[in-house]
């Protein structure tokens, strides 16, 4: 029998975010977490091990992805598959980086309270998605409908969560159990570089690009990334860690939408 799969979305997203891959996900049961009005990456992680099976399978996107390593911190021993997407790993930067995303931040959540929900999110959906996909009429209003659905008030806890984020490095480097990273080509908020130097830090995982997607890869190309993550599920149904992994198994994959 698969695992439970418990499925952790990003800053502002809902069900919506993994409606259109659960269909091609092999388990038992899928369950999207809610973190509530939690305001730390950590709280966050606490409410994915609140009321949860002994042992699961953890798929995590974008600020969900650090959720999932928090909790990977906290309860190894439970999570048998980790799955982190169009996501990062270091805490903020210090000095003027570390200033510059904080302000970047904050005006986002001004637009919000100032001009509403919807407002903010199509200035914020510019650099969310693949440029060739801000025509894509469809996508676009079922992205801005889900942030529609979240307050300023949740906006602004989920962005002192980020801002105050713990380094995963020593997750990564300490992960035990089969551990997929994926990440869209044109992703220019988590870059595929990025997931590249986390595969450095967690070298038994596996690296798979998304072709033709921005950071919203779940919505944007859902039937590649269906495939490969429930490719990779099937391939690792008991959660332990292949040895003896060659070189070419660790390069990136690509999946290109038909």
């Amino acid at each position: 029998m698969n695992p439970d799969i418990l499925l952790l979305p990003g800053l502002l997203c809902d069900a919506a975010v993994w409606e259109p891959v659960i269909p091609g996900l092999p388990a038992q049961r899928c369950r999207v977490v809610d973190y509530g009005a939690a305001d730390s990456i950590e709280a966050m992680a606490r409410a994915v091990l609140k009321d949860t099976p002994d042992s699961f399978t953890l798929i995590g996107h974008s600020m969900g992805g650090r959720v999932a390593m928090e909790v990977c911190r906290y309860a190894p021993e439970r999570v048998q598959r980790l799955v982190l997407m169009d996501t990062g790993y270091t805490a903020r930067a210090p000095g003027d980086a570390g200033d510059s995303e904080r302000e970047k931040r904050m005006a986002l959540l001004s637009l919000a309270r100032e001009q509403g929900m919807r407002a903010m999110g199509w200035t914020w959906l510019q650099g969310m998605v693949h440029p060739d996909r801000l025509e894509d009429a469809p996508l676009v209003e079922s992205i801005l409908q889900m942030i529609e659905r979240k307050t300023p008030e949740i906006f602004e806890a989920q962005i002192r969560a980020l801002l105050s984020r713990p380094d995963a490095t020593p997750v990564l480097e300490t992960l035990q159990c089969p551990t997929l990273l994926v990440c869209g080509r044109e992703d220019a908020w988590s870059p595929v570089s990025q997931h590249e130097a986390m595969q450095v830090l967690a070298p038994q995982a596996q690296l798979s690009v998304i072709e033709q997607s921005g950071h919203m890869s779940t919505m944007e190309q859902p039937e590649s990334v269906a495939t490969v993550i429930g490719s990779w599920l099937q391939d690792n149904k008991q959660g332990q860690v292949q040895t003896g992994v060659g070189p070419d198994e660790k390069k990136p994959t690509s999946c290109r939408p038909e």
